[in-house]
């Protein structure tokens, strides 16, 4: 529950070291360094922006040869899940770099290889186009440009309709004697289309030519010089070719597989060289000279200026924070193991600004009680919590905020263990259907009994738990902000907008409970003794004169200052609705126990049979995995809602900057030192 302190930090050396100095900043990957933004003119600026934008579409190539080998890879098995980088020796990576020109070039071969295809592919189409277009005309037996003889002239082309080669011969020979020099073929009918060919002697031809366009002829427009048979078989045989040619590139594609490893090592390099060059471009320089300004954690300053000053020619200033750098420096979170895996929550939202309070601690553990009474089912829980410990026992190197949220469903999994068994729910009534359909215990006896009650049963008992734990959540907010207000010392603001209300909502709280209005709902009548009633009027008078003097009390108007007071007083509606935002812990609860109940009630409906034994598993095991997808996410999404809304609503307003620091950026592989 801390915010680690920051160190600026600054570095001054001679030009030739520059490059040497960045690349161990960059290796140690625990300095952010800040962007300078000095208008001294004896400093100047490299302009890196090729060479960064160069290497990072290196980079980029080379992750796109990786995606491609992957393809034709058939040695390589294929994991349901790659959640760790690769570890490797320094000397490994030291002998791929020094290959890394040949790389690239293979990797360049890799691409074109790709391109290849792609173009024999486009051609394959294109040509299979063409044999689509001539198809039609494939019976007939002269070329298809053929347009004239020395006594004839040839019409193909043909008609929007059906026609028959009766019905053609009267078209062209219409308004003419009969026994015409004149030839026909219907070629073929697709679509209502008649593909025609018209031989006509040369005395009657444009007659002839002038009959079928009145009827809606359509000259063929060239598709090819050959016969249409010949034509086809040509492209066929063109099409071949170009598939062996695919044939040939797959090959040569499979045959470079083995280069993944070493071109992930490649990617990783290019890519930390990008960054390199674009921190680079930020430093300010002279002829001999350039300084780097940046951030540190506080106990690791002394290590990196020690390792620099004993590497390089280069002085290292620790320099004092003014109040412009408080708005930008950088925020680290510091909490024990438990906590620091709901971090990326809290960073989801807004990390808090220096000399604020990090709440990660306190809402780390609301967050996983809350997500237990939300998913409630032990099974469900136990299935979270096992997949998860085995995911982070086999894989040791996960990126961090990966292992954090995994981490963190860990924990969701042990809570929701633990509100199952308390409501009797292991996969729904699970334990009690199998009992009585398959073993034959009476179907009055309950097997698997909660420890608490069972929502079920009793809703409204546990709505009034579920505002009780969000009024409890809602306390422990403005404590949060009541440990501020001591922490800067303003006592007054402590006992006027704490303490103030601590007395006003307890009291009215106190005032429900022995109502009618509260036993409607419980079901029973609280009777206070007379002096515990007393008692709460007296707190909530209390804090309601506390508000409506001391709420407004930067104003010195006092009819300004009672004013706002009264309107702050209203804002206990917003207590209210927060509160009865709890009631969501009830809902998703039951949606839960009520859905696993109906899947085990579809399970067994076939009795106690193979036939019904085989169908209760299959229905089990596919609804359980459905319910618990659908309801993990509503648990996560609705604790979040607790979190951000309610929760941090009463003293958290974020903004704090992350700490991004100057480092290697490995995607695939870590290196290790030999």
């Amino acid at each position: 529950m801390a915010i680690v302190e920051m160190q600026r930090i600054g570095i001054y050396g001679l030009k030739k070291d520059r490059k040497k100095v960045l690349e161990f900043l960059q290796g140690t990957g625990a300095v952010e360094v800040a962007i300078s933004e000095s208008a001294d003119e004896l400093f100047d600026k490299m302009d890196t922006a090729g060479d960064k934008v160069r290497y990072q579409k290196i980079a980029d190539d080379f992750e796109h040869a990786i995606e491609l080998l992957k393809k034709y890879d058939t040695k390589r098995q294929k994991a349901l899940l790659n959640l760790e980088n690769k570890l490797i020796l320094k000397s490994e990576w030291d002998e791929v770099i020094s290959k890394r020109q040949k790389l690239y070039s293979e990797m360049n071969r890799v691409l074109s290889l790709e391109k290849s295809i792609s173009e024999s592919e486009a051609t394959i189409i294109r040509k299979e186009n063409k044999i689509a277009s001539i198809k039609p005309w494939q019976s007939l037996d002269i070329p298809l440009n053929s347009e004239k003889t020395k006594t004839t002239r040839i019409f193909i082309g043909s008609f929007p309709m059906f026609l028959t080669e009766e019905q053609l011969i009267n078209i062209a020979v219409k308004d003419m004697e009969e026994e015409q020099p004149v030839t026909v073929k219907v070629l073929g009918v697709d679509n209502q289309v008649s593909n025609v060919c018209v031989i006509a002697h040369n005395s009657i031809a444009d007659k002839v030519e002038e009959n079928m366009r009145s009827e809606g002829y359509i000259k063929l427009p060239y598709l090819t010089h050959r016969v249409p048979a010949l034509a086809i078989e040509k492209r066929r045989k063109e099409i071949k070719a170009e598939e062996e040619k695919i044939s040939s590139y797959k090959n040569e594609l499979a045959s470079m597989a083995h280069n993944i490893e070493t071109f992930k090592v490649a990617a990783d390099y290019f890519r930390t060289r990008s960054e390199k060059y674009r921190i680079l471009g930020t430093i300010p320089q002279s002829k001999n000279a350039f300084f780097i300004e940046g951030w540190v954690e506080k106990d690791k300053a002394d290590a990196i200026k020690n390792a620099l000053e004993e590497k390089y020619d280069v002085v290292i200033e620790y320099e004092e924070i003014s109040d412009d750098d408080i708005i930008n420096e950088p925020v680290v979170l510091k909490n024990n193991k438990f906590s620091a895996c709901t971090e990326g929550v809290l960073e989801s939202y807004g990390l808090p600004q220096h000399g604020r309070v990090d709440p990660t601690t306190v809402m780390s553990m609301f967050y996983v009680f809350f997500f237990g009474m939300m998913l409630s089912d032990a099974g469900y829980g136990l299935v979270m919590s096992i997949i998860c410990a085995v995911v982070l026992l086999k894989h040791k190197r996960i990126a961090t905020g990966l292992k954090k949220m995994i981490q963190l469903f860990f924990w969701c999994g042990l809570s929701t263990t633990f509100w199952g068994f308390m409501y009797g729910g292991f996969f729904g009534d699970a334990i009690d259907v199998i009992a009585h359909t398959f073993f034959g215990v009476p179907a009055t006896e309950q097997v698997l009994k909660p420890i608490w009650f069972a929502p079920l049963e009793n809703p409204m008992k546990l709505l009034i738990y579920c505002m009780l734990f969000g009024l409890i959540h809602l306390y422990a907010g403005l404590a949060m902000k009541g440990y501020e207000y001591l922490k800067n010392h303003d006592v007054i603001g402590f006992v006027s907008d704490i303490i103030s209300w601590y007395l006003f909502i307890t009291g009215l709280v106190l005032m429900l409970l022995p109502s009618s209005i509260f036993a409607s709902i419980a079901g029973r009548q609280i009777v206070f003794a007379p002096a515990l009633v007393t008692a709460s009027k007296v707190i909530t008078i209390a804090g309601l004169v506390i508000i409506l003097l001391m709420s407004g009390r930067a104003n010195k108007n006092w009819g300004l200052r009672i004013a706002l007071g009264a309107y702050d007083i209203y804002g206990v509606t917003g207590w209210l609705s927060d509160v009865l935002s709890y009631s969501r812990l009830l809902a998703l609860g039951l949606a839960t126990g009520v859905i696993a109940n109906v899947i085990n009630m579809m399970a067994s409906m076939n009795g106690n049979s193979p036939v019904g034994a085989v169908i209760f598993i299959v229905v089990f095991i596919l609804g359980h995995t459905l319910n618990i997808l659908i309801n993990l996410l509503g648990a996560y999404v609705h604790t979040n809602r607790l979190q951000y809304v309610e929760f941090f609503g009463k003293f958290y307003d974020g903004g704090g900057k992350p700490f991004e620091p100057f480092k290697t950026i490995n995607r695939y592989v870590e290196i290790k030192e030999d």
